[in-house]
């Protein structure tokens, strides 16, 4: 220290007193150790300024964050608004549509109304043809109309005995197609429920041959054989009628018979019809004035083939005829009350 005072004096300073300010501050620089030097220290002991003094200026920066973090909540209020969307008058608007579709179900309950009280079921038992107009000749030489009177006049017994009280049985007069519209109109003034022609079967001429029977001279084919059951698309109660020919149909199986197949090929010719249920014999035969001009459910029943020798003689029989009507009460007391299906009579 002695040295540094010496070379002051003699370097012309003039002497201790007035440099002792520089010799302070080299002596600092000195002792100071490197970590703690910075650029504005010296500043800062020359000018008498302190850090403490500038640290708000320069802390001012560092709190310009925080405003703006607590500002961020401003978004959060517009989340409601998005909350809302799900709620709004739109979505409301369609869960209010399907309350009508709800409402569509009281058609269903018209189908739930088709069941009725036997005693207030009007039932026209129609007899196929006529004294006058007679229908196919059998292989042994009885008329068709001779077959559906004794049919129908059975169904009719059995109907009755089951309670359907209502039941009428149907005979017209005249030649085939005035007789026809004698039927419908007399079916639509009564008016009644269901229109059930009864019939049995032959087949197209191209199909016959000659035999002998008793003497005489007769026709027969033994080619096809079964029952059939028609229903008419322009009957204005078609669904109802489709759906006792289907009830029919299943009877008619269900008592061992078989439906006749011929109807739904080609070799029918004009014939020919769309067979609707290839289980159980039911085919469209839509411009059948019986089936189509009726007011009611209309259905055609083709009993069986009585120009086939063999299925005559039993077409013939009490017992065929007590199967056939069995089978047709059955269906239409079904129809009536579905659960007589699974159930059997009550």
């Amino acid at each position: 220290m002695l040295s540094v005072r010496k070379a002051f004096a003699r370097s012309g300073f003039g002497g201790w007193p007035r440099c002792r300010t520089t010799v302070a501050a080299m002596v600092g620089l000195l002792l100071l150790p490197v970590e703690a030097s910075h650029a504005g220290w010296l500043s800062d002991v020359f000018k008498g300024t302190s850090k403490q003094a500038q640290s708000p200026k320069r802390q001012a920066p560092k709190q310009s964050p925080s405003p703006k973090r607590a500002a961020a909540p401003k978004p959060a209020a517009s989340k409601p608004a998005r909350v809302a969307k799900p709620a709004a008058a739109p979505k409301r608007r369609t869960a209010k549509v399907v309350a009508p579709k709800a409402a569509a179900k009281p058609s269903v309950s018209k189908t739930a109304a088709t069941t009725c009280e036997p005693s207030k079921f009007r039932i026209v038992l129609d007899v196929g043809h006529t004294a006058q107009s007679e229908g196919a000749i059998s292989a042994r030489n009885v008329s068709e109309f001779v077959y559906n009177l004794r049919l129908t006049q059975r169904i009719e017994e059995k109907l009755k005995a089951e309670g359907f009280t209502e039941t009428k049985l149907l005979l017209t007069e005249g030649k085939a197609r005035a007789s026809l519209v004698k039927r419908v109109a007399a079916a639509n003034n009564l008016p009644a429920n269901l229109f059930l022609s009864i019939h049995h079967d032959s087949v197209p001429k191209k199909f016959l041959e000659d035999w002998e029977f008793g003497g005489r001279k007769s026709r027969f084919s033994d080619r096809f054989s079964g029952y059939s059951v028609f229903v008419s698309s322009n009957n204005p109660e078609y669904k109802a009628s489709l759906s006792i020919a289907e009830l029919l149909a299943k009877e008619m199986k269900a008592q061992g018979l078989k439906y006749a197949e011929q109807y739904s090929q080609p070799i029918m010719g004009r014939y020919q019809h769309p067979l609707l249920n290839k289980e159980t014999g039911v085919y469209s035969y839509d411009k059948l004035i019986v089936l189509k001009k009726t007011r009611m459910a209309a259905v055609l029943l083709e009993a069986g083939s009585i120009i086939n020798r063999d299925e005559e003689l039993q077409m013939d029989s009490a017992e065929r005829r007590g199967i056939i009507s069995s089978g047709v009460v059955a269906a239409i007391k079904e129809y009536c009350d579905r659960r007589w299906g699974i159930l059997g009579p009550l």
